[in-house]
């Protein structure tokens, strides 16, 4: 059985040295067998389609490839459509009254227990909002991400030690959602 997937690249293309073109990525990623590839901006979004059935195997799979064709690690997430629709379906937030710049998605490689957060001081950053969910933080941010303190202090490295952690706006959250159920 085939299952499409997004693939979400952390840190690529956003300065720096960490270049990776989208026409060589879906390049790559044809290479290695999987169907049906697409790419969604330049920030790192990939979809494909596979019968591997391993998330994590697959994530595992193009960090590899992408280290040994780009010549840099990269911390790839992989998550099946079922997955990405229900963290949408899930927003604590009401997404629909928001500004796509007001709402974002951080994904981590494996679930997150709201201890580590616990040393936040959330009523200190009102109306900012973060709320936990499966493998997901939600993020309000009324001023936008550049602007917010909050994301500031959850994207601390101490915070995301040991996981991939990476944030999409939610235009980008609903539009893997349709790339992977088309």
């Amino acid at each position: 059985m085939t299952t499409t997937y997004a693939a979400l690249l952390r840190g690529i293309n956003v300065g720096g040295s960490r270049k990776v073109p989208m026409a060589e990525l879906r390049t790559l990623l044809e290479g290695l067998g999987l169907g049906d590839v697409r790419t969604y901006l330049q920030s790192g979004q990939a979809v494909f389609s596979s019968a591997h059935g391993d998330e994590e195997g697959l994530a595992a799979e193009l960090t590899a490839s992408i280290e040994k064709h780009f010549g840099f690690a990269v911390g790839v997430i992989v998550r099946d459509h079922a997955f990405l629709k229900a963290v949408a379906d899930a927003c604590p937030f009401p997404a629909a009254e928001l500004e796509a710049k007001q709402l974002h998605v951080t994904y981590f490689s494996t679930p997150v227990e709201a201890e580590r957060y616990a040393g936040i001081d959330k009523a200190a950053h009102l109306p900012e909002e973060f709320r936990l969910g499966d493998r997901v933080l939600y993020l309000y941010a009324p001023e936008g991400l550049g602007r917010s303190k909050l994301a500031e202090q959850l994207s601390r490295p101490r915070l995301n030690k040991g996981l991939i952690a990476t944030t999409r706006n939610w235009n980008t959250v609903v539009k893997l959602v349709e790339m992977t159920g088309a």
